[in-house]
Formats: structure tokens, C-alpha cells, sequence
């Protein structure tokens, strides 16, 4: 009988090794990367990299996207943050429940997980790593090939579908092991180490907690998120102003009908975008904006456009004295 397992693949070096490890045991080997919105690679760079393990490892990944059922546990986790925004422990079972569907639904044995004992203080010490495998339904189930000699017998270390003895015994933050197995099985292609997770970065935790705060959590904005510099005017007006020519045409593709758009007509400029009501101050406040990172050295011509409301004018915008308009940038 072929046996069958999943192999949670975060795209990082560790998951890469693991699921390698297992399939050079015999182990028909599936590969289950989640998107959960919050990857610092754009959804293009992503897709090609996962090509790129699949050929290496020789392996299928399949690319799953988490609904927005997903953004609950980030609102309120059972089981509290990290540093930043980042519910580590709940979404990893969140997504262990996710693969385990999976798993069923294809007849795979057990799963396979890159973690490694001791590499993050939140969510990979021995009691965090056993409760969320007894919480998603898995226990002795989720085998660790990078740490599987430091924790008891799996099932399928028991049951001998897999050697023990062929996985490894890593604890800790270094990468010197991980390192050395890629010379060995010379994987080139990986994501960065920690999985790039927004959710972990101060900044972006903050501009995250804003659309929290005024009720506006969901993925059209939080897509806008990723891009820009953000300034919150008040309650019911937010402000992002582009910083290169990629942002500004993310922006565009992310604007909704009923934002204002502000695009510098005369000079070298952002593109900025105005979501809620505006009024005279603010829009003098946003076109002042605009200015300052722009070329200019004084006057600029800033174009204001908002299709809903038939809204298309332009304003000549100063460069500001001072840096004011810094006290409302989150």
C-alpha cells in the first residue's frame, strides 16, 4: 500500500527540507501551501517561486487561499499575539484544521510540518507545538522531520511508514543544519526565513490595528495595506500616497469606484488615494502631501478625480514648511 501524506509548505527552507526528507522515504508526498494574505510577496512572485519548488522536489504543491473566515482570529485569538499583530498559535490551527480536511478528502496518512523545536518563542516550544496539534484534531499525526528524534514516536514512526532514524534532531535558531542539507539536495529556490509574515512587522501591524479600530477589517483594505504610506485624517478619511511607480499602479488596480484619486499632472510625483469623506481641509491636505513627495522644489498641479461623484478638478498644492503633516501618518 502507498501511503500518502501532506506536506505544509510555507515556501521557507525548513518545509522544503521536511517534505524532502519524507519523500526520500518512499512517501507518495503532497504539498499544501496557504495563503493567508499577509505574505509580503505579491500573489505573481509567490505562484512562480512554488513552481520552481515543485520542480525541485519533484513534487505537486497545491496553492490554497484562506477565505475571509480566516480574519476572525486575528480580531480576537484564543490564544493572544506575539510582538506585533501575529496570532501565531491560533492560525497554526487554523490551517492544520484546513490541511486535515484536505488530508481526509484525499486519503493522506499524516501530515508533515517544517517546524523546528525552539526556533520561535511563541509557537515552537514543546507545550505550544503539542496543543495545537491536540486542538486541530491531529494528535500523532503531525510529524516534524526537522525535530521528529527530540519529541515522542508519531503514529507514523510507529506504525514504520517512515525511519526514524533517516529525520533529525534540530532544536534552536540556527540554520547551519538547514543550510547544509540545502548544499546537499542543492535547493536554490525558497522564500525568505519566518515565512515573510506581515502580521510580525511593527509597521504594518499598526496600519492593520487602524482598519481594526474604525471597523474597516476586510481584504479589499487590507490589500492596500501592503503598499504606501498611510495617514488617517480622521475617523471617516484615510490618506495612502504611493512611494515608486509600482505602488502607485497597484493603487490604481485597488481603487474603488467612490475613492479620490490624486495624481500630479506638471512634475515628477505620487499617486495618492483618498478612501471616505472629504472635505476642503483634507483635500488641501492631501494635495500638500502629494507636494512633498513629489520633485518639486515649490508648486505642483495635482489632478482629483472620483468617478461616483463626478469629481474631476486641479488644484495647485505647495510644498509644506514643516512637517506637520507627519502627526497623522500611522
Amino acid at each position: 500500500m502507498k501511503i500518502k501524506a501532506i506536506a505544509l509548505l510555507s515556501g521557507g527552507l525548513d518545509s522544503i527540507i521536511a517534505a524532502k526528507l519524507v519523500k526520500e522515504q518512499g512517501i507518495d508526498v503532497v504539498a499544501l501551501h496557504f495563503d493567508n494574505h499577509f505574505s509580503v510577496s505579491s500573489e505573481k512572485q509567490k505562484q512562480i517561486l512554488l513552481n520552481k519548488i515543485s520542480k525541485q522536489l519533484g513534487i505537486r504543491v497545491e496553492n490554497k487561499v484562506l477565505d475571509e473566515n480566516y480574519l476572525s482570529i486575528i480580531k480576537n485569538p484564543k490564544h493572544g499575539f506575539g510582538k506585533n499583530l501575529n496570532p501565531c498559535i491560533d492560525c497554526r490551527i487554523y490551517i492544520l484544521k484546513k490541511a486535515k480536511e484536505y488530508m481526509d478528502k484525499i486519503g493522506a496518512f499524516f501530515i508533515i510540518t517544517g517546524e523546528v523545536l525552539g526556533q520561535r518563542p511563541m509557537s515552537q516550544h514543546r507545550k505550544a507545538l503539542f496543543n495545537v496539534e491536540r486542538e486541530s484534531g491531529l494528535e500523532g499525526l503531525v510529524l516534524r522531520p526537522l525535530s521528529a528524534q527530540l519529541f515522542p514516536e508519531t503514529i507514523p514512526e510507529k506504525k514504520r511508514w517512515v525511519k526514524r532514524d533517516n529525520l533529525l534532531s534540530i532544536s534552536g535558531r540556527s540554520r547551519k543544519v538547514q543550510l547544509e542539507f540545502a548544499n546537499k539536495y542543492k535547493i536554490e529556490n525558497y522564500f525568505w526565513a519566518g515565512g515573510g509574515c506581515l502580521l510580525t512587522d511593527s509597521g504594518f501591524s499598526r496600519r492593520l490595528q487602524d482598519i481594526i479600530k474604525k471597523d474597516q477589517f476586510n481584504l479589499d483594505n487590507i490589500e492596500l495595506l501592503k503598499v504606501g504610506r498611510h495617514f488617517r485624517f480622521n475617523p471617516d478619511f484615510k490618506f495612502i500616497v504611493g512611494r515608486d511607480e509600482s505602488e502607485n499602479k497597484k493603487m490604481e488596480s485597488l481603487k474603488r469606484e467612490d475613492d479620490f484619486i490624486f495624481r500630479p499632472l506638471d512634475k515628477p510625483g505620487p499617486t495618492g488615494l483618498g478612501r471616505g469623506k472629504m472635505n476642503e481641509p483634507i483635500k488641501n491636505l492631501c494635495t500638500t502631501i502629494i507636494a512633498r513627495y513629489s520633485s518639486t522644489k515649490d508648486k505642483i498641479k495635482v489632478n482629483i478625480i472620483n468617478h461616483k461623484k463626478k469629481v474631476d478638478e486641479t488644484v495647485t498644492a505647495t510644498k509644506p514648511e514643516n512637517n506637520k503633516y507627519r502627526a497623522y501618518m500611522i
